[in-house]
């Protein structure tokens, strides 16, 4: 795979090994003759609605701490239901492995329709999991099929090569090659790329292979995204990284989709040379609405520990990379914060004691208002307010032809009107975020996670949206009472699939 030269404002990074796996990309049939894939990809039952993955690694299962379970809801015309629950962990029947203590089952969850049959598979991580003569922390990575039924069965896609892999803590599906079939890439030893090529036989097995995309630099990633950044059909892939003895010190790559798969990274810069700061998490969206994803960096750290210039870090911040023909456009990039005019808010940074807001947590990109442009919801779980730290809430942003916008923003917590429960210290409301379009009206619901809720039992909630943006009106909440799981410090709404 050559090294590609960078543009529209990206340097271009040093040479990299990329190893391959002893298991050697086959022909692939032709891609018209290959059965149709399904309409959404995340409808694991083909009836026209989006589902929704909740994820919590941290769980206890079957007395074993931090095992980890994936719980399920359908998506229908009244949107996601609590009846069409299921929950799954490495003891239901029919899954590979066994819940063992630290297997943090949930670590990523994705989805996919990965054997091409027309139902969205979900993909689970397991970055904790011991690994034959691996060893400890490997990680693995596992699909439960889709059907008419819903989700049944499962296979395991990857095991962890070797010891402290932890594969399987980062996942993202997409069309990598532009061969309309998907693929996975998931991080191993922290900072590379394993990508396994598709389709996938229903033992799991990766018919195009393994291989991974290597990473010089001493960094470690800290989330993936994938979206086609510069519209040429094929799915580029986006990370946040700690790079350097800094602890904050942060940066942006970005992995382009080939016929060979994702090339070489590079590390996004600025036009000076200087690299675009980044964050802990992400995701990919059209903001601005003009046929290129876009992507989406929440930066919730301070900069207290870094000798970076980042005024805008405090309290947490947003950085918007738009895409482009040429990739990430660096010169049309923007940073909001609480700051930030018509953000709601105050910026509050660390008081040197680990309270800030956090503002650029779990960020979400999703059309809440269904006028084309897609939105970005923005967890804020550090917000304190009338004396209850950490209690949390939600910031939606607009998006618009000239990108993200504080203009028309919203907040939500649990204090607002409608919006069930209370805001209390240490509930974290905010912790994740989702937006998904579950009724299939034209706009993106928002799913929220709140990991302290109940003394760390963490519980999900799920406001609908209109085209005035996201409402209480006829929001829910629900934990493990609904979902019939160990509540103690599992931390629900720790994260969700995408």
């Amino acid at each position: 795979m050559n090294l590609r030269r960078a543009a529209g404002g990206l340097g271009l990074a040093a040479a990299l090994a990329v190893s391959l796996s002893v298991t050697a990309p086959v022909a692939f049939a032709n891609p018209a003759e290959l059965p149709a894939g399904a309409a959404l990809r995340d409808d694991f039952n083909g009836d026209g609605y989006a589902d929704v993955a909740f994820a919590a690694p941290d769980a206890t299962v079957g007395g074993k701490a931090k095992a980890g379970y994936v719980a399920v809801m359908y998506g229908s015309a009244q949107g996601l239901r609590t009846s069409s629950k299921q929950v799954f962990d490495q003891d239901s029947p029919g899954m590979p492995g066994v819940a063992e203590e630290g297997d943090a089952y949930g670590s990523s969850v994705t989805t996919a329709d990965l054997d091409r049959d027309g139902y969205a598979d979900l993909v689970v991580g397991s970055a904790g999991e011991d690994v034959g003569t691996a060893g400890s922390n490997a990680g693995s990575l596992a699909v439960i099929w889709g059907g008419a039924q819903g989700l049944a069965g499962s296979a395991t896609l990857l095991n962890g090569a070797e010891a402290y892999d932890a594969a399987g803590g980062h996942t993202v599906a997409g069309d990598f090659n532009g061969d309309r079939v998907p693929d996975l890439a998931t991080v191993a030893d922290s900072k590379d790329l394993r990508v396994l090529t598709g389709p996938f036989e229903r033992n799991g097995a990766p018919v195009g292979g393994v291989r991974d995309v290597t990473d010089d630099f001493d960094s470690r990633i800290l989330d993936l995204a994938a979206g086609d950044v510069n519209g040429d059909g094929m799915t580029d892939i986006a990370a946040v990284a700690n790079d350097g003895d800094e602890y904050d010190d942060r940066r942006i790559t970005y992995w382009q989709g080939t016929g060979e798969g994702p090339a070489p990274y590079v590390t996004v810069r600025k036009p000076d040379g200087g690299r675009l700061e980044g964050g802990e998490n992400l995701d990919i969206g059209d903001v601005n609405a003009d046929g290129y994803a876009d992507i989406v960096a929440g930066r919730p750290i301070d900069g207290y520990d870094s000798d970076l210039d980042l005024p805008l870090a405090e309290g947490g911040m947003v950085t918007y990379l738009p895409g482009s023909a040429k990739g990430p456009d660096v010169s049309l990039a923007g940073v909001l914060n609480q700051d930030s005019p018509g953000v709601p808010g105050v910026a509050e940074g660390s008081d040197g004691y680990g309270n800030s807001d956090n503002f650029g947590t779990g960020v979400s990109v999703g059309d809440i208002d269904g006028d084309g442009y897609a939105d970005v919801a923005v967890g804020v779980p550090g917000e304190t307010f009338d004396g209850r730290t950490h209690a949390g809430s939600v910031v939606t942003l607009r998006g618009s032809a000239r990108g993200l916008t504080g203009t028309g923003a919203a907040v939500l917590s649990q204090d607002t009107d409608g919006v069930p429960g209370a805001a209390e210290a240490e509930d974290r409301f905010g912790s994740a975020t989702k937006l998904v379009d579950a009724d299939g009206n034209g706009t993106a619901d928002l799913v929220v996670g709140a990991t302290g809720e109940n003394e760390n039992a963490g519980s999900v909630w799920v406001l609908r949206s209109t085209a005035s943006g996201v409402t209480p009106a006829g929001s829910f909440t629900f934990g493990a009472g609904t979902l019939g799981t160990v509540a103690a410090n599992a931390k629900l709404g720790s994260g969700f699939d995408f």
